[in-house]
């Protein structure tokens, strides 16, 4: 069966109580899977790109024209008549009035809220990757010390952090782990999900949500460990696309500039991550000397969010 490539728009507008809300269609009787809602989208076709296919079929169907739409996610399913290979796109600045054409209604829907349903089979992960904060950190306290680092760790939650990786290769076993059983109980006070480095048997040990697999790992990995969350570290393309067949929910790549812990490394720059990930497999952060204020920029290069060491403690 050959493979069908569509276009998808994650297609997003901000409530008025400041949340971000994207729009879901109803499949039309007589259609496949009618009844079941779906992201707006169609079939790329013939000497299109997903970018323009995607463009032309928001303006077909619901009437709207693209302002600006940013890669964010690459799915393949198998349905019984087809076997699609879906590039969704976050479209987070349109203009036009909706006038559907094809669905039998329209609904703006919150991530964590979806009140519609049923879905089609192949969005579950992508409902889940929407879910994700946009902000990743990761701990050093192996080199600030055990208590400014939870101190730090205090102040980033009270501000609304949601998600951190643990990552101590400082520090010795005993400190790491009573480390991590502190940061794990921290966070989970403040409703945050956090994944430990490497170490599977410390993170099921603390109660945290994953494992943070590094790019050694991830390429000796058989099966998927078993955490609600599997992260990995990946450099390339490749590393990139076994990330998102071993099932791992996410993954950070760069470093886009050059880091204090990994001063060796060149950064490979915006236009290098852009290339580099194209529409990724799996929702994906990037890394290397990065802080909130680049987010704007790397979810333009196909980012999800941003990952950060030193940038997620700043005051």
């Amino acid at each position: 069966m050959s493979i069908i490539e569509v276009a998808a728009a994650v297609i997003e507008r901000t409530a008025t109580d400041g949340a971000t809300e994207f729009l879901l269609g109803q499949r039309a009787p007589g259609s496949f899977y009618a009844g079941f809602w779906e992201f707006p989208g169609g079939k790329v076709e013939r000497g299109e790109t997903p970018h323009a296919a995607l463009v032309r079929e928001l303006l077909e169907e619901l009437g709207i024209r693209v302002l600006r739409a940013d890669p964010w996610l690459r799915r393949q399913h198998v349905y019984e008549h087809a076997h699609v290979r879906l590039n969704f796109y976050r479209v987070r600045e349109w203009c036009g009035e909706l006038h559907d054409h094809v669905h039998s209604s329209l609904a703006w829907q919150r991530a964590d809220a979806v009140s519609v349903a049923p879905m089609l089979p192949a969005n579950a992960p992508v409902l889940a990757a929407l879910i994700l904060p946009e902000f990743y950190a990761i701990t050093h306290a192996g080199e600030i010390g055990i208590d400014a680092q939870l101190l730090a760790m205090v102040r980033a939650l009270e501000n609304g952090l949601k998600l951190v990786q643990l990552r101590e290769p400082a520090l010795d076993p005993p400190r790491r782990a009573g480390f991590v059983h502190a940061a794990v109980d921290l966070c989970h006070q403040y409703g945050a999900k956090v994944l430990v480095n490497s170490d599977a048997g410390l993170a099921a040990a603390a109660g945290a949500d994953g494992l943070h697999l590094p790019a050694s790992l991830l390429a000796a990995l058989v099966v998927r460990p078993d955490f609600a969350l599997v992260a990995a570290s990946c450099h390339s393309p490749a590393e990139l696309e076994l990330a998102a067949q071993v099932g791992c929910d996410f993954a950070v790549f760069g470093p886009v500039r050059t880091t204090a812990s990994h001063p060796g490394a060149a950064g490979i720059g915006w236009e290098g991550y852009a290339a580099g990930v194209a529409v990724p497999p799996l929702p994906t952060f990037a890394l290397g000397g990065l802080s909130r204020i680049d987010l704007d920029l790397a979810q333009r290069a196909g980012a999800h969010g941003i990952a950060a060491i030193r940038g997620a403690w700043e005051s």
